[in-house]
């Protein structure tokens, strides 16, 4: 299936693609990269409105759905630019559907919220805390973004219930430490409750939750796509520029099966990316199957081409010099970022009927 963008969403993916070219070259990425705070970006991105695209207008976006947030993420992607702020508040929208307020202060402002579940697992309660008395206390490993955020989600599972908790980070009880990736783009942080106040948000938790793990899903096969192409493109642009036996090796077979096979997944991955997100946004009957086929098929065959795209640049694909790195590193953690494709494969065994029903 070949999936076709609206003329409107086609101008504002140049759009976007064109700004980011301006604002977030790979000098400036590298800049971020190397210990520069990435909070002028994220308020440039938030107060020239192209993190509001995708959210409702009620709550202070510029309007669209889950397919805009994807395109959004490609984009960023592309130009491994810093996204978790951004991520956190595009997943977790299920969540606050009651709480415009904080929404339409994470676009205005970019002091957003972060879901504190564990970043290399499907998003689900944390079973490391404990709820007494409108209290939380407990520990959470590699919260995605929680260095920079306003205040927490933390989703409590207790016995047979699960509940979500707003949780203000400058509650002194709460101790947010930094811990570095390999993908600096993106940062996680451990997180410590210590008999903390938190609010309880009265949603349905487990629907919130599977709904918050879709979106993500879709999200990052989205981001994983931008680097994918930026991947596509560096080594298509190095084989046409790179000689040996006096021809550019983009000559030979090997390298050109190679970048074929490049072209293919990115392709494909387009169409499984947008058809999972417009499912996920209409609410289908098999959106979260389509959102984790995504999740598994996009990042999977996106990891493996990175180390094509490694495997023909040679030596130099391994220098710090050569941007290659950035989206390499991007790509490697988009795999495991909220699920590596094993566990979203066994969501989708689960789902279909692969055994007959007995009469």
């Amino acid at each position: 299936m070949h999936w076709e963008l609206s003329d409107e969403q086609e101008l504002f993916t140049t759009s976007l693609r064109e700004w980011l070219t301006d604002r977030a070259d790979s000098s400036a990425v590298r800049s971020w990269c190397d210990g520069s705070d990435p909070t002028g970006f994220e308020r440039l991105f938030n107060g020239e409105g192209w993190a509001g695209v995708g959210f409702d207008e009620n709550l202070g976006g510029q309007g669209g759905g889950l397919l805009e947030l994807a395109l959004t993420a490609r984009e960023l992607g592309r130009a491994a630019a810093p996204s978790a702020s951004w991520l956190q508040s595009a997943m977790i929208l299920p969540a606050l559907v009651d709480e415009p307020a904080l929404v339409r202060t994470a676009l205005e402002s970019g002091e957003g919220t972060a879901l504190a579940v564990r970043a290399d697992r499907i998003p689900m309660a944390a079973a490391t805390v404990q709820s007494s008395d409108d209290r939380l206390h407990g520990q959470i490993p590699c919260v995605l973004g929680a260095a920079r955020s306003r205040r927490l989600l933390v989703p409590v599972h207790d016995g047979q219930a699960t509940s979500l908790w707003l949780v203000d980070c400058a509650d002194p009880g709460v101790e947010v430490r930094p811990r570095p990736l390999l993908d600096r783009s993106r940062d996680v942080a451990d997180v410590a409750l210590d008999n903390i106040t938190a609010r309880r948000l009265e949603v349905d938790a487990n629907s919130a939750l599977d709904e918050i793990a879709s979106r993500a899903a879709v999200l990052i096969a989205a981001d994983a796509l931008g680097a994918c192409e930026r991947l596509l493109q560096l080594s298509v642009d190095y084989s046409k520029q790179r000689q040996q036996f006096g021809r550019p090796i983009g000559a030979f077979q090997a390298v050109k099966h190679a970048a074929a096979q490049m072209l293919v997944t990115v392709e494909s991955s387009m169409s499984i990316v947008y058809y999972a997100a417009q499912s996920t946004e209409e609410g289908l009957p098999d959106r979260a199957t389509h959102a984790a086929v995504a999740k598994a098929q996009v990042t999977g065959h996106g990891a493996e081409l990175a180390d094509s795209a490694l495997t023909l640049h040679g030596a130099i694909g391994y220098t710090w010099e050569h941007d290659l790195h950035l989206f390499y590193k991007r790509a490697k953690l988009d795999r495991v970022l909220f699920g590596a494709p094993s566990a979203w494969n066994a969501r989708i065994a689960d789902a279909l009927p692969l055994l007959p029903v007995p009469a």
